[in-house]
């Protein structure tokens, strides 16, 4: 890997913004350079939210991004609007429990994941970014595991540690398709 360029969007409230800064922490543990940029409305809940992560084995420069090696739409209007930012051949994860148009392009790799529907297996509707961060971390390899579970272990502290091995589940439980 010598860089890669990722773009979480959705509304307030999916878990976009926790995405971006997990990825980044995790990036930070395996002694990766990294750069993290939140975007949000003034609207906490319901409004739009995206971030950009850059994760390199060199400095990076800019954390602006024009095209993504991946991009996450946890919602139909952050499909509509950044469908066009992922690079040919990169990966477009798609929330499809609220996501029912298809991309238009055929040059990138595209995964379904009913998050929402798949969060009510586990039965907690609020693991749903965890398990797109998931899907995420196996499409595109940019950090581990491990590293992922040691920043849910530096997160969810106090009261909240009992939310640890929820989330770890939640992160595991989507399996990415076999390739035909």
């Amino acid at each position: 890997m010598s860089s890669q360029k990722l773009f979480f969007a959705g509304s307030g409230g999916q878990g976009v913004i926790l995405m971006g800064q997990m990825t980044t922490y995790a990036a930070m543990y395996e002694g990766k350079e990294t750069t993290y940029y939140p975007s949000y409305g003034p609207e906490m809940r319901g409004g739009t939210a995206n971030c950009t992560v850059v994760v390199s084995d060199r400095p990076i420069s800019c954390p602006l991004i024009y095209d993504a090696d991946c991009v996450v739409a946890m919602n139909l209007p952050s499909l509509i609007k950044f469908e066009q930012m992922v690079k040919p051949g990169g990966i477009l994860l798609l929330n499809t429990s609220i996501i029912s148009q298809r991309p238009s392009r055929g040059d990138i790799t595209v995964y379904d994941v009913p998050v929402n529907e798949l969060a009510r297996d586990i039965g907690n509707a609020r693991v749903a970014n965890m398990i797109m961060l998931g899907a995420l971390v196996r499409s595109t390899g940019v950090v581990s595991r491990g590293s992922v579970v040691k920043v849910m272990e530096k997160t969810f502290t106090g009261s909240k540690a009992r939310l640890i091995d929820l989330n770890v589940s939640a992160f595991d439980f989507w399996k990415m398709p076999q390739r035909v």
